[in-house]
């Protein structure tokens, strides 16, 4: 079997390669292919890769191509995980939206916002490619913001284009550990978007064992989200937010916790990957993503972030699992990002929405869930009509569809904001020109 990453001289790449390692036998990945714009990242991370299957047998072949074309030649799957205007992009987005006095993290208000713009136009393009070059390849976008992008390819490629994020797969395991539950036996009801779910039950043997959790003060606060919300907070919405609601919920404090942007994640990112280029190899790639996972959401945070939380879904679990039930028939649930439909009332049909799905060798189907109700279903409509706006914006290169992805995000609090942080973006970025 035969897999491209697309954004192969990423930093995650390493992770694919490991879980990869870790799953060969019959039916696994035979070649792995990495594709990427800039040639020495891609001799970096294939060093690297080098070093990991150092005398692991039936390691994958690794080709590294600069070439889309090749790169997606006899694929059978795709992981999309670009990152368009690199980690400097991510460090301007953030600049840009704390001078306005916003949030501008990169999948959440104002930051996200411009990522999206700067990223759907090359989404697009690659599903383009993928259903010219690579009809029969399922595609699997890692790419933030994840819901837009993936509802962008979606467009090109309908359901052969699934979304992922190891967020919702994290809050589940840490809400089974704290209820001292194997994850396998519990069905927990998650719903929502992208970066913009909630965790509303957790059934295990016909008990939803939620309620339980959320008088318990204790075992409600022995977690990265407990701790993230406060059991008091939990208590009065009746469920678990996914942790990126912190930036909704506490967004005075959220802003005030990023300071004025000069020591801000994307320039803690940008520094970590700078040394790690430089002089790349296997044990300072370990080092840097141990760091890496220590410091997330480090601004969200009082202390270091405990070791048991340290344990997310994994992106790269996550989407092995896909691939496998996909590939091999071997029938799972996941909570994924794939199109609405009739899943959600509320939101608009071709919306991608965060849901569970039952994943065979047919794709990815939603499951039946409880509707998103009240202020949950308020801020996802919300939420849901900025990044269409987005995505129009990229089809369309209309100034006034960005405007208005903007200006109607709940985290950006004027037009006059909204426009400001518009024009802002367009000058810090190239690859907003279309927008001019």
């Amino acid at each position: 079997m035969r897999l491209t990453i697309l954004g192969g001289g990423g930093f995650r790449v390493p992770l694919v390669h490991a879980a990869l390692l870790a799953d060969r036998g019959e039916g696994g990945v035979t070649e792995l292919v990495l594709h990427d714009v800039d040639a020495d990242r891609l001799a970096a991370i294939g060093k690297v890769l080098a070093q990991q299957a150092e005398g692991v047998s039936g390691a994958p072949r690794v080709i590294a191509t600069t070439d889309l074309a090749t790169a997606l030649s006899e694929v059978d799957f795709v992981f999309s995980a670009i990152r368009v205007g690199g980690m400097r992009g991510r460090q301007l987005d953030e600049r840009v939206a704390l001078a306005e006095g916003v949030l501008g993290q990169e999948t959440v208000g104002a930051g996200g916002v411009a990522y999206g713009l700067r990223t759907v136009p090359v989404a697009v393009e690659i599903a383009r490619r993928v259903a010219e070059l690579a009809p029969r390849a399922w595609v699997i976008n890692f790419t933030n913001p994840a819901g837009m992008v993936t509802e962008a390819m979606a467009a090109h490629l309908g359901p052969k284009v699934i979304g992922i994020c190891d967020s919702p797969v994290g809050l589940c395991r840490r809400v089974a550990r704290a209820l001292g539950l194997d994850p396998a036996a519990v069905w927990f009801d998650y719903a929502g978007i992208n970066h913009l779910g909630w965790l509303r039950a957790a059934w295990c043997q016909g008990e939803d064992v939620l309620p339980r959790l959320l008088a318990n003060r204790d075992a409600v606060e022995s977690f990265e989200e407990g701790k993230l919300f406060g059991a008091e907070w939990l208590r009065a919405l009746g469920a678990i937010p996914n942790e990126y609601l912190h930036y909704y919920y506490f967004a005075r404090e959220a802003l005030a916790g990023a300071g004025d942007g000069s020591a801000s994640r994307g320039s803690f990112l940008l520094d970590q990957q700078r040394d790690f280029y430089a002089d790349p190899a296997l044990p300072m790639w370990e080092r840097a993503r141990l760091e890496r996972e220590a410091t997330y959401m480090a601004e969200t945070r009082e202390g270091e972030r405990d070791s048991c939380d340290l344990d997310g879904g994994g992106y790269e679990k996550v989407a092995l699992a896909l691939m496998r039930a996909i590939a091999r028939d071997e029938r799972t649930t996941l909570i994924l990002n794939v199109r609405n439909e009739n899943t959600l009332p509320g939101l608009p049909a071709d919306a991608v929405v965060e849901v569970p799905c039952v994943v065979d060798t047919n794709g990815a189907r939603p499951i039946g869930v409880a509707p998103l109700t009240g202020h949950a279903l308020g801020l996802a409509s919300e939420l849901k009509a900025v990044e269409q706006a987005a995505i129009e914006a990229a089809a369309s290169g209309s100034r006034a569809a960005a405007l208005r992805a903007f200006a109607l995000h709940p985290l950006v609090d004027s037009v006059t904001v909204a426009r400001r942080l518009l024009d802002g973006y367009i000058n810090v970025h190239p690859e907003l020109s279309y927008l001019r």
